[in-house]
């Protein structure tokens, strides 16, 4: 254990260690979480205060043209019911959310070459000529570098691409052969270039996932330098050709939380629904390892079960007052504190 330790006060100090360090630390028994999660808060709380920014979250199309084996709105899953927003949808969730204290919005969906870019960026557009206080972030995937500057010029300033795994050999038994890590990971550079502030993430558990991709992970993310950083354990759908796998870990989620804000101390780092959907008190667990960001769900209610990334997804059900109302009173009762900022972290950086 003291080995560990010094291990995590470097990191503390540092920010940075070995690939044989980091191996003992993510292959490390229980004993040394508590401390790790100590040391992680400690620098969350230092940067950021008590301070949890809102994201709100509008799932706009479950359609996608990937068949990504694990995703549960992969094109190949005949037994969705598929939707799509019009733009009037997308605006009145903007509406409910400004109103209730949002003052950045996720526009989140699959690849859905339905949506043009001259359509992207008409929404786009028109949230901000509506709410010029507000950041808009997108969420829809792998594009060309003309579209994330059509959007860029429209008025998004935030990008979301989970790069999944660095690994290429581990992306190649995620994805089918039409996809490429190379070409995602070109995307995450491209967004960079143009000016964005840009989150990449995994999915923790992931089947067939190893500690070296997960090493291989960090140091990709340490040469891209995001703004943020999502992950959650990686969770099966039956509709999928992974049903048959397991879900991934909590501890080595939160563990991985933790580890994400020793190294990179500016980052925004979600506690995911994908935490809260494992675990009763996933999200509280995860701001207490680092965490300082939730994402409650602004789309209309009637379309939440569809947007089926993974099987039992929480807050389906709930309205976007209940779902900020009730993400309120879990953040406050672990000690931290909802703010309504846009919880930029540039100016946090080194």
């Amino acid at each position: 254990m003291d080995r560990e330790k010094g291990i995590i006060d470097r990191l503390f100090d540092s920010s940075d260690a070995s690939d044989e360090e980091l191996r003992l630390l993510l292959e490390a028994d229980a004993s040394i979480d508590a401390y790790l999660f100590q040391r992680a808060d400690e620098i969350r709380q230092k940067i950021y205060g008590k301070e949890v920014y809102l994201r709100g979250l509008i799932e706009f199309t479950n359609h996608c043209k990937n068949n990504c084996y694990y995703c549960g709105i992969r094109c190949g899953n005949r037994e969705l019911e598929r939707y799509r927003l019009s733009k009037e949808e997308i605006l009145e969730c903007c509406r409910e959310g400004y109103a209730l204290g949002y003052r950045t919005f996720v526009l989140q969906g699959g690849e859905d070459p339905y949506y043009t870019d001259e359509m992207i960026c008409d929404i786009v557009s028109s949230i901000h000529g509506l709410y010029p206080d507000c950041a808009i972030t997108l969420s829809v995937g792998e594009k060309e570098k003309s579209s994330y500057q059509a959007y860029f010029d429209a008025g998004a300033r935030r990008y979301l691409l989970r790069h999944e795994t660095a690994n290429d050999a581990h992306y190649r038994q995620l994805h089918p052969s039409v996809m490429s890590s190379a070409h995602r990971q070109q995307c995450l550079f491209d967004l960079k270039e143009i000016g964005y502030q840009v989150g990449t993430g995994i999915m923790v558990g992931s089947p067939f996932q190893t500690t070296e991709d997960i090493l291989e992970d960090i140091r990709f993310m340490q040469k891209l330098d995001p703004d943020m950083i999502g992950i959650g354990p990686y969770l099966t759908h039956p509709d999928t050709p992974f049903a048959d796998q397991q879900n991934g870990s909590l501890d080595t989620t939160l563990r991985l939380l933790a580890l994400f804000r020793l190294m990179f101390p500016y980052v925004l780092l979600p506690a995911t629904t994908a935490l809260g959907t494992i675990h009763p008190k996933g999200r509280e667990l995860g701001l207490k390892a680092g965490a300082n960001v939730v994402m409650p769900n602004l789309s209309p209610t009637a379309f939440r079960e569809l947007y089926s990334l993974y099987e039992n997804k929480i807050c389906t059900g709930d309205e976007a007052a209940q779902c900020r109302n009730c993400l309120e009173r879990r953040v406050q009762g672990v000690g931290y504190e909802i703010v309504t900022s846009v919880g930029d972290c540039a100016k946090f950086r080194k």
